[in-house]
């Protein structure tokens, strides 16, 4: 069980010790041990990794290529399998790169209604260059689920299927394994691509029983610092059907004045000095969260959830599933939906909403998060959005009712 002691762990409470911060699916704080992993390798052995036969170089790089084991650890992949980037947008835009000139006017891609920006842009600009249709997964205005009927989208022209595993402004989580398995039925040649930037802090993730082909994560959404994120793929999707784009340092293998070949797996796909503190980083917040237990994360998140709803279903539109109906049960101890909740106000512009709650001392997000179309698609100009993490207590629930009673107040 997770008590409000959880704070302790993390400096900005120190700082700010009546923030209610209720901002998590932009940015999670960072815990202690990670910025204490990181000021460690600052302070203790500051140096390149894999080029110095000097002790500090050696540590650095024993550190780092331990950080991929503790991420494929984290993901229950190979650690060959772990690539570091910036985060999830860069993957993202990775794959756009490098897969879509594999595709023609005949193809198609699938993407859902809900997905962010990063995850919709890069494939647009792709399609330009390579005429490959843009389908959708459809949404029901009435759930905020994805519509299973229409993942008959899906067919054997259908050469990518990328989703988001939960979205970043309804909170729904969506069944991946589900349509990865439909996918692959439909169209053996298809690359499944999953956009966990917004689960991996609150759900587990077990890339085998997804049994997708690459996945995304972004570190400052899981606890870690900023500028560091993962691409898994499966190990032979990174040999033989994923080309690296980005060029130069330990990326290759062999170069001579006309050619250059690459290097094996992961590194041929790290090109440059990577982000090291920050991947020492991201490997401590995943053993923070390790440690916690993402079962018991789940199971608090989901309590403050139920209240937050309870709470706020009375004074707020929800742009998102309320309670979860049996049919949208995964399982025992599953859940539908995260602690993302986003919501409008009658006659109250979302900005107007984020800066009076600001002034009780409540973070939450306002705006289009990253997902304007989604927006556009359910009518809205935009929305207030609340999200939780290991640190949200009720009391900071509390403190966003009481200044949402406020908001009604003012624009009532």
């Amino acid at each position: 069980m997770i008590t409000k002691k959880i704070k302790q762990h993390f400096p900005i409470f120190r700082a700010h010790p009546n923030l209610a911060y209720l901002d998590s699916a932009a940015t999670t704080q960072t815990p202690q041990v990670v910025i204490d992993a990181m000021n460690d390798y600052y302070a203790k052995y500051r140096s390149n990794v894999h080029r110095g036969l000097y002790d500090i170089s050696i540590t650095a790089t024993e550190k780092y290529e331990a950080a991929r084991k503790q991420m494929a650890k984290f993901l229950n992949s190979a650690p060959e399998e772990i690539i570091f980037n910036s985060g999830a947008t860069f993957g993202l835009n990775a794959l756009a790169r490098s897969l879509s000139p594999r595709l023609s006017h005949r193809d198609n891609i699938v993407l859902t209604r809900m997905e962010h920006h990063a995850n919709l842009v890069p494939w647009q600009e792709m399609s330009k260059h390579y005429g490959f249709e843009i389908r959708f997964i459809e949404l029901d205005p009435t759930s905020y689920q994805l519509e299973p009927n229409s993942y008959n989208v899906i067919d054997e022209n259908t050469k990518i299927v990328s989703l988001t595993q939960a979205s970043n402004v309804l909170g729904a989580i969506n069944p991946v394994a589900e349509i990865i398995k439909l996918a692959k039925q439909k169209s053996p040649k298809v690359y499944t691509i999953v956009d966990a930037a917004q689960a991996a802090a609150h759900l587990p993730i077990d890339v085998k029983k997804l049994d997708c082909d690459f996945l995304v994560l972004s570190g400052h959404k899981m606890y870690g610092p900023t500028g560091i994120g993962v691409l898994y793929g499966k190990k032979i999707m990174l040999e033989e059907h994923l080309e690296p784009f980005m060029f130069g340092g330990e990326m290759v293998s062999d170069v001579t004045y006309e050619r250059a070949t690459w290097n094996e797996v992961p590194y041929k796909f790290e090109a440059g000095t990577p982000p090291i503190a920050e991947a020492i980083g991201l490997s401590a917040a995943a053993e923070f969260i390790t440690k916690i237990g993402m079962n018991t994360i789940v199971a608090h998140e989901k309590r403050l959830t139920d209240y937050a709803l309870e709470k706020l279903t009375p004074l707020v539109n929800i742009i998102g599933p309320s309670t979860p109906s049996p049919s949208q049960r995964r399982g025992r101890g599953e859940v539908s939906r995260l602690g993302v909740i986003s919501f409008t106000i009658p006659g109250a512009h979302p900005h107007d909403i984020g800066e009076i709650v600001n002034r009780a001392g409540v973070c939450v997000r306002v705006g289009h998060h990253c997902a304007m179309p989604l927006h556009k698609h359910l009518g809205l100009v935009g929305t207030a959005r609340a999200s939780a993490g290991v640190y949200t207590t009720k009391k900071d629930i509390d403190k966003l009712v009481s200044a949402i009673k406020e908001v009604k107040k003012i624009f009532g």
